[in-house]
């Protein structure tokens, strides 16, 4: 099977691409709104909306601080809001050096 986003060969049963990280195929995995913990510049807000809907962050941040130069200031207070109400994405537990898998292709 080939990843649709690369272009490289992966694994039949594969869920995500192991080169790229995008999700596999027709597999259709269950997609919550979260906060991210990795690349957050302050609260994870626009990494998260990013990873939901599959876009760059930088064009999530660039829209967000667009919309926030307007006069009104709504962007600003949904944000908070956002900050507040969405749950942060869960820890990934690590693997002890000693116990990781080494692939070999």
């Amino acid at each position: 099977m080939y990843c649709n986003y690369c272009g490289k060969v992966i694994q039949d049963d594969a869920n995500l691409c192991a080169y790229c990280g995008k999700r596999a195929g027709a597999v259709v995995g269950r997609k919550r709104l979260v906060r991210a913990r990795a690349g957050r510049k302050i609260a994870g807000v626009c990494g998260g909306f990013a990873e939901y809907f599959d876009i760059d962050v930088t064009l999530v941040r660039l829209v967000w601080l667009i919309t926030a130069l307007i006069p009104v200031g709504a962007s600003l207070i949904a944000y908070v809001i956002a900050w507040i109400i969405l749950p942060e994405e869960p820890a990934m537990a690590s693997v002890p050096a000693g116990q990781q898998a080494i692939n070999t292709q």
